[in-house]
């Protein structure tokens, strides 16, 4: 099966294929903007284009991908912090030591995830002026304003909507709509509403002394100013991917109007129909069932679920796999129940023991991986796999001469794919620790006992649909199940304990 990837540019799953004849798959991702801590609704892009990231090296070999995810280091957001946070620091200075402390946290947050570090991780602050780059934003700039694509006025440049035919194309919106639904800047000097900001000046208040103005900024042609957000990924992406890439990705939010913007300036610049062939976008996340917002007191960050969230810390581990059981194209409720069904496959997958990590993933897992990562598709296929080795380890073979306990040797091949698998989405199960689960667990022994017992009888009868949906009723109960042979007959022995 060839992979597959829905294209937000043509509304369509189309099938993968890469522009560099020697498969250089080329990936960019909108990375965070440092000025504070992640919330979890931004640990979701990072975990679906990581998976997407592993998926790619798997297919095309791991020298063959090149993913960058960019940091953004300077905005209006980074501008007040920083200006608030060090005060007597010049601007430049204040935001360098003000992401430098975000970003690390970050950093930590999403290695606790299981993400892999991007092959480059440019900061916009160093692609402003960068001559030795085959790219840069004043450069961008200057381009477009020779191609008439761009203007000066009253120190800003701004990129001009109507010499570009194809703007609206990647939303799909037509300009009155795109306008309706944009929080567009009224300002006297833009040619047209819609004209969007490339380059701005960086204001100072009173006198400046020296290079310490209430602004960061950099010399330009156009005066001492600061670029555009959407600049900035058209320079870094342009510098490290080259002009047009394989795909580019990041959050349904992102799609107009800043991943609109970035296809115009990109391919207005340099003169290419596309900037990138594939757009891929993640869908919203809200916290049990409404907007996360702090306002309703429900806005978290990904450190907060890490250390302490809904009364204990969860492993990154069940962030990750819970993250992945929603597709990423539709939008996700993070709830609690979610990562505690995480956490109960991935106490089972541990308790089969590691396995030599050589074995390939199964070839149904990458299938449903590469139907556009429909990942609640895999993650089936790991709870298939999980009831297979379960059953299949505990199946005794009588030979002439061995004991009656000998494993199956079957039951290896599963168990080992179940582990491949998990470590192809990026989870090392030996990793993982069960968290101790907050709950009221209203303990009925009779009842249990009795489940156990019919348990037991649709085993005997290999009835194990039945036998499935008693474990799962009583794990519903917050009842775990342990089944292990006795030594000395042979036979199937299931005790329960409280789920931890």
């Amino acid at each position: 099966m060839a992979l597959k990837l829905y294209n937000t540019r043509t509304k369509t799953k189309e099938e993968f294929q890469p522009i560099a004849p020697t498969k250089n798959v080329r990936m960019y991702v909108c990375g965070p903007t440092v000025y504070d801590n992640a919330h979890i609704g931004n640990a979701r892009p990072v975990i679906v284009f990581d998976v997407l990231f592993r998926l790619l090296r798997h297919l095309y070999g791991e020298n063959h991908v090149t993913y960058v995810r960019n940091i953004t280091d300077v905005d209006d957001k980074i501008n007040a912090r920083a200006a608030q946070a060090y005060p007597d620091l010049p601007p430049l200075d204040g935001i360098a030591k003000l992401t430098k402390d975000t970003t690390a946290q970050f950093h930590a947050d999403v290695a606790a995830l299981g993400c892999l570090p991007p092959t480059h991780e440019p900061r916009a602050t160093d692609y402003v002026a960068k001559p030795d780059a085959a790219s840069d934003m004043i450069r961008i700039v200057q381009r477009l304003i020779e191609r008439g694509h761009a203007y000066e006025a009253e120190g800003h440049v701004l990129f001009a909507v109507a010499t570009d035919p194809n703007y609206g194309k990647l939303a799909r919106r037509s300009l009155d709509e795109m306008q309706a639904g944009a929080r567009v800047e009224v300002a006297p000097y833009k040619r047209d509403a819609m004209d969007f900001v490339l380059w701005k000046p960086s204001v100072s208040v009173g006198e400046a002394v020296g290079d310490k103005r209430t602004e960061p900024g950099w010399n330009s042609p156009w005066g001492y100013g600061r670029p555009g957000w959407h600049l900035e990924c058209s320079a870094m992406s342009a510098a490290l991917l080259g002009e047009t890439f394989d795909i580019h990705g990041g959050g349904i939010d992102l799609v107009f109007p800043h991943h609109e913007n970035e296809v115009a300036q990109s391919t207005c610049a340099h003169g290419t129909p596309l900037m990138a062939n594939i757009w891929m976008h993640n869908g919203f996340l809200q916290v049990e069932g409404e907007k996360m917002s702090k306002s309703l007191g429900n806005f978290v960050t990904i450190n907060e679920v890490l250390s302490g969230w809904r009364d204990f810390p969860w492993p990154g581990e069940a962030i990750r796999l819970a993250m992945l059981s929603t597709h990423y194209r539709q939008p996700i409720d993070w709830t609690s129940e979610k990562l505690e069904q995480a956490c109960m496959l991935l106490s089972e997958a541990k308790q089969f023991g590691f396995e030599d990590s050589e074995t390939e993933p199964s070839a149904d897992f990458v299938s449903a991986l590469k139907d556009d990562l429909n990942t609640p598709k895999a993650i089936a296929v790991l709870h298939e796999l999980s009831k297979v080795a379960r059953y299949a380890g505990l199946v005794p073979i009588k030979r002439v001469g061995e004991p009656v306990s000998v494993m199956n040797p079957d039951s290896f091949l599963p168990r080992k794919q179940l582990l491949a698998n998990l470590r192809l989405l990026g989870i090392e199960v030996e990793k993982f620790e069960m968290p101790r689960f907050a709950r009221e667990v209203k303990i009925n022994e009779p009842k249990i006992r009795s489940a156990i017992s019919a348990r037991a009888e649709a085993r005997a009868a290999k009835n194990f649909a039945e036998a499935d949906r008693i474990r799962d009723e009583l794990a519903a109960m917050g009842i775990a199940l342990k089944d292990t042979k006795d030594p000395a007959t042979g036979e199937i022995v299931t005790t329960w304990e409280i789920a931890r």
